[in-house]
Formats: structure tokens, sequence, C-alpha cells
């Protein structure tokens, strides 16, 4: 099953879960420390803003891995030539790897905007070109997705009983967009997009560059 290079995919994407959580993990906890009641330099300061990376990137390498080799995998079966239905096979290769909406989206906008980068420059695109597509990619994706993430926040905060702690996504929502309008729906919407958009191309720049390297050496080998 490794014509369409499927083993480069699974080391590429464990490669890429484990760069992500390498660069953006001391970016979070210094993240958590600057909101933390008590102050940055009483939460830790600068200290230890490693810990915790060696277990976040052992659980990292089998979990990005596990969803590329899907994603490929379910691509390449789903296999059609049609403009009309890649978005589709995209989106359901997404689902496949990753049951979330965020993967839903940025996956399907991160292979069109490789497509159309690729269309225009009449070549195949440099990992550099596929990590700024990924950047783009994971901050629509962000951006669209927020009102869920603000959901998911006000249910893990809702105290014991109440009809948010029961975990009714809609009325979660209902309730921020009673209480909030728009803005309460969008809220911390431009940070999360940030984060992301370094996420998207890191992982999916990694993600690209290994594969690369990975197929290439295959081809070279006697």
């Amino acid at each position: 099953m490794d014509g369409p290079g499927f083993t480069a995919s699974l080391v590429a994407g464990g490669v890429a879960g484990v760069s992500v959580d390498l660069i953006l993990f001391p970016l979070d906890t210094i993240k958590t420390r600057l909101q933390s009641p008590q102050g940055f330099k009483k939460a830790g300061g600068f200290r230890g803003i490693y810990a915790g990376v060696p277990s976040a990137a052992i659980g990292s390498f089998p979990n990005a891995a596990a969803f590329f080799i899907t994603y490929e995998y379910v691509k390449w079966f789903l296999h059609t030539d049609s403009s009309y239905l890649m978005p589709v096979k995209h989106m359901l290769a997404a689902s496949a790897g990753e049951v979330i909406p965020f993967s839903l989206v940025q996956f399907p906008l991160w292979e069109f905007l490789k497509a159309l980068w690729s269309w225009r420059q009449d070549r195949v695109l440099d990992s550099w070109q596929s990590a700024v597509c990924g950047a783009f990619a994971g901050g629509l994706a962000a951006a669209v997705t927020t009102p869920l993430d603000v959901a998911k926040t006000r249910i893990m905060l809702a105290k014991p009983g109440s009809s948010t702690a029961s975990g009714n996504v809609l009325s979660a929502l209902h309730g921020v967009w009673r209480t909030q309008g728009l803005p309460g729906l969008f809220a911390g919407v431009l940070p999360r997009m940030a984060a992301i958009s370094l996420g998207g191309f890191i992982f999916l720049g990694a993600y690209d560059r290994s594969r690369s390297l990975l197929l290439e050496f295959g081809r070279e080998r006697p």
C-alpha cells in the first residue's frame, strides 16, 4: 500500500506534529502565565517553559502521523480529476483523519491555495510556499471556527449543573449571543488567528518538506 507514498506521509506527519510542539509549546506556556491572575512572574515567568514538552511530543508524533496517513489514503482512495469534486474529496479526507470542524475547513483550503499558486507559477510549490498556504488556511479556519472555540471554553468553565455545563454547543452559542452579541462569539479571534497561522506554517510546511525529502530518498535508493 506504499505506492502513493504512505510511509513518507506517516513519518512526515509525525515530524510535523513534533515540530509544532517543540516550537509553539513554550509560547503557549508564556501566554498562559501572562493571563494568570497572580501575574506573569509569580506564575513562573520564563522558568521551565519547556516543562512537559517531551510528553507532548511523544503524544503528538503518533497522533499527527495517524492523521496524515488517513488523510493521504482517503485522498488516494477517492481520486478524482473533477475540479468541482476536489474540495469534497479534501473535506472527506480531513474529516476521516480528524472529526472536528477546524480540519474540515483548513485542509480543503490549504489544498486549494496550493493548487492555485502552483497553477499561477506553472510549477510545483516549494515547501516554504506550502507553509505560507498552510498559514493562510489555518488563519481563516481559525476565524471561521472561533464561535465553536468560544462555546467549548464556556462549556469547560461553566458551573456544574448549569445548562451550559451539559455540553450543548448550540445552547452555549445562544447564551453568548444573547449576552454579548457578535463580539462575544468572536472573542479572541485575532490572537487565535495569529497563533494558528503560525502553527499552520510550521505544521504543514514541516509535513510537506519532510514528505518531499522522504519520497526523494526513496526514489534514489537502488
